[in-house]
């Protein structure tokens, strides 16, 4: 009898999961974005700001002095790119990782503008919302990046510390990525398995540490890509060949604050000759190059990253 009833119950969580991913194909990949947040000791909140419905991943500092550090991510990217690094720097700042609107599950509006000066002031109204009364540690990776510069040399009395990571924003050494984008392609559109892989092995260098993405996850992955495509293709031709593409490196020489630049040296995206040309506009910041690491420096080698943070931040 016991058995029998066992083998009622397995039946019936798996027709709950079969009903659940055909109501929601992304309902696998929430709910590994959900263990990956509890496994970092991360919650999920939400605020308004900049007219925008922002929803974050946040965790408290185990002093209340420690300094607050938030991360702002990429293109194509999302609150979860930062998960990694986040547990691997423990308790010791107080972390606010939004979805910048129009990506992940913040708000996304028809009408609206999602380059990088609108994203910068938008990323201010966040900091004033979550922070209003301490300056911020800003990280920000790959097109985060750029946004951080630019918020950095913009709103100096509301950043203490600046980190650009992998960042966008200026004109670095041809490569294959380099090259696509400004003959008005985009090299991370993904509409298939096969396109899907090449993303994935586009951003990671070190296989070790390349996600794996088993069906049915990596379709409702590629459905909600393909629905995203034309999204993806107005924010690129914004900040990868648009007026505005070089502004973040252009306004960097205004940065003032202690700054961290960290790239991989395997970068395929934005090669490390982009960690030169910042460094030549922010002569006071530390840099980092990690070796056998691309461009998702914070998934692929957050111990690293995180050890550079940290000190960093003392």
């Amino acid at each position: 009898m016991a058995l029998i009833l066992f083998a009622l119950i397995i039946v019936a969580a798996l027709l709950a999961a079969i009903v659940a991913l055909w109501r929601d194909p992304m309902w696998l990949v929430r709910g590994e974005f959900a263990r990956q947040r509890r496994a970092a000791g991360l919650a999920r909140g939400t605020v308004d700001a900049a007219g925008h419905r922002w929803v974050y991943a946040h965790r408290a500092a185990e002093k209340s002095d420690a300094p607050v550090v938030v991360m702002v991510h990429g293109f194509t990217g999302s609150k979860e790119n930062w998960y990694p690094l986040a547990r691997a720097l423990g308790g010791r700042y107080r972390l606010l990782i939004p979805d910048l609107p129009g990506s992940g599950d913040s708000e996304r509006k028809p009408d609206a503008v999602y380059g990088f000066v609108e994203q910068a002031e938008r990323v201010v109204a966040f900091i004033d919302a979550l922070s209003p009364d301490r300056p911020v540690v800003l990280l920000g990776h790959s097109m985060g990046g750029g946004i951080a510069a630019l918020v950095a040399a913009r709103w100096p009395a509301r950043i203490a510390k600046v980190g650009l990571f992998n960042a966008a924003g200026v004109r670095f050494d041809d490569n294959p990525f380099g090259l696509d984008v400004l003959a008005g392609e985009n090299p991370f559109a993904v509409e298939d398995a096969a396109t899907l892989r090449r993303f994935v092995d586009t951003v990671f260098y070190d296989d070790a540490a390349k996600p794996w993405i088993p069906w049915p996850a990596s379709a409702a992955l590629i459905a909600k890509r393909r629905a995203d495509a034309a999204f993806e293709q107005a924010v690129l031709d914004r900040i990868g060949r648009g007026e505005d593409s070089l502004l973040p490196g252009e306004e960097a020489a205004r940065i003032r604050q202690p700054a961290l630049l960290l790239w991989g040296k395997q970068d395929a995206v934005i090669g490390p000759s982009a960690l030169r040309v910042y460094a030549a506009r922010i002569p006071q910041a530390r840099q980092v190059l990690l070796d056998g690491c691309g461009h998702m420096s914070i998934a692929e080698r957050p111990r690293e990253v995180a050890d550079a943070v940290a000190a960093f931040c003392k």
